[in-house]
């Protein structure tokens, strides 16, 4: 369920593209019925808008149902055939923001590893190169901050982390396997949060080159969840 208005999630808006905050708990699509996902809202806020009846919007890329941050979605064809393209092609730049109460090995790394995702389970797992299904992940991380966590006094750390291909849970599980689960995803061994049904987890930051100026566009975000807190980079 989205809180308030569907105008307050939006950063920008023109005839190509939406892009907005998805807020931690809410599907980007087909949630199930009875359920609202960000794709419907987003549908029913251009109806009222504009009038029109079923207004093209695309899915151009999805964030897990657990995880907020920052989105774009197409209006047009056009646009988002071009913005599935700059995906495709490795142009569109999104870095995350997480937490994870694991010591991170190092300050900064690099985790390449082969996933296979498991369809039945829904769930991901990092297998031996070659493995039939399998396919190469790849993600630079670098720790920002460590601090007590205020409710929970355990040691928690800050990363950014920067995903190089785009893979079914792919930060999850290769953090994960990393030994830096992130907080609050019980799927993939990560301790228990306070508030339920989220992950220390923010698509923070997404740059893209807009589909028609061709005008270098990037949005921020800053992380909602009450995980994040303590972090003095993060206090506004």
């Amino acid at each position: 369920m989205i809180n308030g208005k569907m105008e307050d999630l939006i950063l920008f808006e023109d005839k190509d593209l939406i892009v907005c905050q998805k807020p931690a708990g809410i599907a980007v699509q087909s949630a199930g019925i009875g359920s609202m996902d960000l794709e419907s809202c987003l549908k029913n806020y251009l109806v009222g808008k504009n009038g029109k009846a079923l207004p093209y919007l695309a899915v151009i890329h999805r964030l897990d149902q657990p995880v907020e941050g920052v989105l774009v979605f197409g209006k047009n064809p056009s646009a988002a055939k071009n913005l599935s393209r700059q995906i495709t092609e490795g142009k569109m730049e999104k870095i995350y923001l997480a937490v994870t109460y694991g010591k991170p090995f190092a300050k900064e790394g690099i985790l390449e590893d082969f996933l296979k995702k498991d369809g039945r389970t829904n769930t991901s797992a990092v297998v031996q190169k070659g493995t039939p299904g399998s396919k190469k992940a790849r993600l630079t991380f670098q720790v920002l901050e460590e601090c007590t966590d205020p409710v929970t006094k355990k040691q928690k750390w800050l990363l950014c982390i920067h995903l190089d291909t785009g893979r079914h849970h792919q930060i999850r599980v290769q953090m994960a396997n990393a030994g830096m689960a992130l907080a609050g995803d019980r799927k993939y061994g990560g301790e228990e949060i306070r508030q339920k049904g989220t992950l220390g987890l923010c698509a923070y930051s997404l740059t893209f080159s807009h589909p028609s100026s061709k005008r270098l566009m990037k949005y921020e975000t800053m992380p909602k969840s009450p995980v994040f807190e303590g972090f003095l980079g993060l206090k506004r």
